[in-house]
């Protein structure tokens, strides 16, 4: 498929590039993690001041109202500035109450999104220990929810469906902790909540792609900025007179990370224009995840690794890609049990199969020959 973007994308790219490049650097975010809430509320606000928290928002309720893709495009430049916002969790929800809530929810949050006056947490489903449902209470406990401690409203699917719930209800008792990213999150322990429902049995599903999906384009853009950090730094490393990158174990692992983030890069971009185009796109989706969780990993680990002792320096930015690309794993499920859940869907697609193989070999293929070729130059 031809992942050429069209003019609207590529200022979408752009804008989100610049906000990005000028708020998220070093200086501030190491300013942000000593705060309580380790939320940039200057970058939250400037994004909703450029559109781009209301990229996917219906033009109706003050939105851009654009696609997964241009909202693709904002996570991937979020992923390499490893800024702590919300981003991901408050615009997938944007998506799922665009889609399913009624009109009430959607008059009442959609608008406040693309504003940036409302923060909206999403629990993931491994997060969801036990939760019951009875006549709108919710009852059980769910697990880490990252930014639940700054949000207006949890999204918690329970049974196939969605539910909006304030973590500060009656019936809600929290429990601050820390993600392996060194986000705050809540443990929250439910007794009988109440809980809005939001669509009907399906809308848990409609959301996990999604989610998966952008998740997978903010690993692409840690892997890749991970990369292009440790390029910089063997470059100008140098051992018995030789820059690091010169010595064979250095560039091999390097282009190894290489093929890892360029797959990372196109899964999701074919995942995202799937969702868009409204075919069947769970193949697509959960290859997406797959080699976000798996290649997400070893690309990280390899780039960390590469950079020796400089690795290890907390006070060194590779560190946070690092931590990043490990809760971007965690948050889409690990990988064998995404292979799992794909392999399930090919043997119900038998013609899935041989176009997602094709996609990904080819994507490998040139990944390869760019490296080569960047070896020999």
């Amino acid at each position: 498929m031809n992942f050429d973007l069209d003019d609207t994308q590529q200022e979408i790219r752009s804008l989100a590039s610049d906000v990005f490049g000028r708020l998220a650097v070093v200086s501030r975010l190491e300013q942000v993690d000593a705060t309580p809430d380790r939320f940039d509320r200057e970058l939250w606000a400037e994004l909703a001041r450029t559109g781009l928290l209301g990229v996917a928002v219906p033009e109706s309720h003050d939105g851009l109202g654009l696609g997964l893709v241009e909202l693709s495009l904002v996570c991937e430049q979020l992923g390499r500035a490893v800024a702590p916002i919300p981003y991901v969790a408050t615009t997938c929800a944007g998506l799922a109450l665009g889609a399913h809530g009624d009109d009430a929810q959607r008059r009442e949050w959609l608008p406040r999104i693309a504003a940036g006056d409302a923060v909206i947490a999403i629990a993931p489903a491994a997060a969801v220990v036990d939760v019951r449902t009875d006549g709108g209470r919710l009852s059980g406990e769910v697990v880490g929810v990252p930014w639940a401690h700054v949000a207006d409203r949890v999204l918690v699917p329970v049974d196939g469906r969605l539910w909006l719930l304030d973590p500060a209800a009656d019936g809600v008792t929290a429990a601050r902790g820390e993600t392996t990213a060194r986000e705050v999150a809540l443990d929250l322990l439910l007794d009988g909540a109440v809980a809005e429902p939001v669509g009907a049995e399906v809308s848990a599903d409609w959301l996990s792609l999604r989610w998966l999906t952008t998740w997978a384009a903010v690993q692409a853009g840690v892997t890749d900025a991970a990369l292009r950090l440790t390029a910089d730094y063997t470059s100008g490393r140098e051992q018995f007179g030789k820059p690091l990158s010169t010595f064979q174990g250095v560039a091999l692992k390097a282009a190894d990370a290489y093929v890892d983030a360029r797959v990372i890069a196109a899964a999701a971009l074919q995942a995202a224009w799937a969702l868009d185009s409204g075919i069947d796109a769970v193949p697509a989706v959960l290859a997406a995840a797959w080699w976000a969780a798996e290649g997400g990993q070893h690309c990280v680990h390899i780039t960390q690794h590469l950079h020796g002792g400089m690795g290890a320096d907390v006070t060194y930015p590779v560190h946070r890609y690092f931590l990043w690309g490990t809760q971007i794993e965690l948050l889409v499920g690990g990988g064998s049990s995404l292979l799992a859940s794909l392999g399930d869907a090919l043997a119900d697609r038998p013609d899935a199969g041989d176009a997602l193989v094709l996609a990904v070999r080819c994507e490998r293929s040139r990944a390869r020959e760019g490296a080569r070729r960047s070896g020999s130059s």
